[in-house]
């Protein structure tokens, strides 16, 4: 008797988008397939001489975590746990995780880090303060494109650390979540509210819709938060991720309802960042206080792998903002297909 009903792979889900070089192709190669020995991961593409920061091997890794949010249409869902695509996903996180680990040795402790991300530049030269000041309306929507590969599963990566904390971390993690998650009601989840933000943008709020044209860097940013997530061994770099993510999110939310109400838009475009400005500087407090805090009272050797993970969203969010504001100075769209 078999342990599983045969799988559907009729399932609902995006489709799965365009190769961008070996390690991808070898990838969605085996994802139209199914499953077994024939599978072409075991002499496909190796990770080893792969830019880590690079498009091609950040695609792969999208498609492998993908598996474990909503999967693709018409592809296996037994293809999460294969042990092929497995052994191909931890040769991509072990060249990624070496490359962050060599590019973030700034910080040795959390209130180093967190010193690092808590002073606002001096010369205003963020995503934020650019649209802000001089955004333009196309330039919002290529922002919240690129932005709903991971708005649209907005607090999923952090839920896996859950199960992984303990005592007041785990419940002040809970009471963060709870909020993301709307407290209950489905219409008020952040993943809503974004896709709110978007209709109003006149963007397709189809999960997954803009892979195709999201940057490498992009998708480097969402990989970062899945791969901490999927890794107990990594728990206290993904509580650095989101500590990161709430300290930095109120003041660049408070820009971009700026930004938005210069530009012209609606008012759920609007609503979605005051939401956050407000939200978010309640759950900056709890994280440090007492998910940060709480964590380190009962694993104090965990200290330097939080700041590792303030450090890496740093270092990727600045890695994506360089590469945004590059193009639109020169008045280029900084997506890979414009709108």
């Amino acid at each position: 008797m078999k342990p599983f009903q045969e799988p559907d792979i009729r399932q609902a889900g995006p489709a799965l988008p365009a190769n961008r070089g070996d390690l991808s192709r070898t990838v969605l190669r085996a994802l139209r397939g199914g499953p077994g020995a024939e599978s072409p991961l075991s002499s496909g593409a190796a990770a080893d001489e792969a830019d880590p920061y690079g498009e091609d091997l950040h695609l792969a890794l999208y498609l492998c975590y993908e598996l474990h949010y909503r999967g693709f249409r018409g592809v296996d869902p037994a293809w999460e746990w294969d042990p092929e695509l497995l052994r191909l996903r931890a040769g991509l996180e072990g060249r990624f995780l070496d490359a962050l680990r060599a590019d973030t040795t700034r910080h040795t402790d959390i209130d180093e880090a967190f010193a690092g991300i808590l002073v606002e530049p001096l010369d205003g030269t963020g995503l934020s303060h650019h649209l802000r000041d001089e955004g333009e309306l196309w330039q919002l929507r290529e922002y919240a494109a690129q932005r709903s590969l991971y708005h649209l599963k907005e607090a999923d990566p952090h839920a896996w650390v859950i199960p992984r904390l303990r005592g007041r971390a785990k419940a002040a993690m809970v009471a963060v979540e709870f909020d993301e998650f709307g407290a209950g009601h489905a219409d008020r989840m952040h993943s809503q509210l974004f896709a709110d933000l978007m209709t109003d943008l006149d963007l397709d709020t189809t999960y997954g819709r803009y892979v195709d044209a999201a940057t490498g860097e992009m998708l480097a940013s969402v990989n970062l938060m899945s791969m901490f997530g999927l890794h107990r061994a990594l728990r206290g770099a993904l509580v650095g991720h989101f500590a990161a993510v709430e300290v930095t999110s109120s003041p660049a939310s408070r820009r971009l309802v700026e930004a938005m109400h210069r530009a012209g838009a609606g008012a759920a475009a609007v609503h979605f960042y005051a939401e956050h400005v407000e939200a978010d500087a309640v759950h900056e407090q709890v994280v440090r206080r007492d998910v940060v805090g709480g964590m380190l009272e009962e694993e104090p050797w965990l200290a330097a792998d939080v700041a590792f993970g303030i450090d890496a969203t740093d270092l990727l969010d600045a890695r994506l903002g360089t590469k945004t504001l590059a193009a639109w100075r020169d008045g280029l769209s900084s997506l890979r297909t414009p709108l």
